[in-house]
């Protein structure tokens, strides 16, 4: 219920910014979207790996309290979750870029 909420909330703040703007000309049009859309990727991925990130971490911590020889195969899947962040912040970068 709380995720669904903070969904909700983030979904909420996200809808509100150009119900504020300024009219803006057919040039400055493509450039919000642009922002949005990085902006989008970077925020969802970042929470999707944050929620990997936490789960596996919780996971891993209590396999190696049971044998502490999975450290070491345990510790590389945490990297793999982080790394869903950093694919989400160079989507959003390339989008800034190439657009």
């Amino acid at each position: 219920m709380k995720r669904l909420l903070f969904m909700l909330g983030l979904l909420t703040c996200t809808a509100i910014v150009p119900v504020f703007a300024q009219e803006a000309s057919a040039a400055s049009d493509t450039s919000m979207w642009k922002y949005l859309g990085a902006a989008l990727s970077v925020g969802f991925g970042c929470i999707g790996g944050g929620l990997a990130v936490g789960q596996i971490g919780a996971a891993a911590m209590g396999a190696m309290s049971e044998n502490p020889e999975l450290a070491g195969k345990a510790i590389p899947y945490v990297g793999l979750a982080e790394g869903i962040c950093l694919w989400g912040f160079l989507v959003g970068l390339l989008i800034l870029v190439l657009n």
